[in-house]
């Protein structure tokens, strides 16, 4: 005897493929990564994507990947902020590691082998010491591998390794972000709306306000932004929708 599905089942077994694909990718992604922290004494990992055409402020980097956990907007936002337009130059002009001092004590970001093959950022110290490697892949490739932590050291061979291995990292990403929202999927006008306020550096709690919203809300449209993008956290989900024309 034949037994046919429904198609509201079929649909709902093809989406929870769907997620489990995108689970499996991404812990194989954060595996990997979290490896690599270890090697050089690292507390987290993050990547960054660059958005946008032209030149200046027209482009800017986005976290699509990271293990700060509840920080992560924080973290990433700072970062950004504070060094985001002198990375973005970087990465036009040089493929050389970029290292910056956190504040406080054993906050240096040591590579003293590398001193003089390694870019030295300045100026806003943020409440961790990290080294980037730059990775450029053309188009939507683009962007750095991130580690921080209280105290980041690496060797020579350390650092050469790692940058091959974050170039393996980015590229498995692109590979992953290849496919494109369903129609049947596409976003509201409500998330979309709530995906450039988040976008955009605001927290659950201003979107709401802006929107007239509870935040219980702008969460569930958040949320299921994230969902239909395939993405496993809202700053994938803003990163992508960037790359897909949805926000700017």
């Amino acid at each position: 005897m034949t037994h046919f599905l429904g198609g509201g089942r079929i649909e709902d077994e093809q989406k929870l493929a769907r997620n489990g694909n995108r689970a499996a990718r991404a812990a194989t992604l954060v595996t990997r990564l979290q490896a690599m922290q270890r090697q050089i004494n690292a507390k987290h990992f993050a990547v960054l994507r660059l958005n946008g055409k032209g030149t200046g402020c027209a482009r800017k980097l986005t976290c699509v990947l990271d293990n700060w956990g509840v920080a992560a907007e924080a973290n990433a936002h700072d970062l950004v902020n504070a060094y985001g337009e002198e990375l973005v130059a970087h990465l036009d002009q040089s493929l050389l590691p970029v290292l910056w001092d956190g504040a406080g004590e054993h906050q240096a970001a040591e590579l003293s082998e590398l001193a003089p093959f390694a870019h030295r950022l300045k100026g806003r110290k943020l409440p961790y010491s990290g080294i980037a490697f730059p990775v450029r892949l053309g188009a939507q490739g683009n962007g750095y591998v991130v580690f921080a932590g209280s105290y980041v050291d690496a060797s020579t061979e350390q650092v050469v390794d790692l940058h091959g291995r974050s170039c393996m990292i980015m590229t498995d990403l692109l590979a992953a972000d290849e496919k494109r929202v369903a129609p049947a999927e596409t976003l509201s006008d409500r998330e979309i709306a709530c995906l450039q306020m988040a976008g955009d550096g605001h927290i659950s709690e201003e979107i709401a306000e802006r929107m007239g919203l509870s935040v219980h809300t702008v969460n569930a449209y958040l949320g299921a932004a994230t969902t239909k993008l395939d993405s496993v956290n809202r700053i994938q989900a803003i990163a992508k929708a960037i790359r897909l024309g949805y926000i700017s």
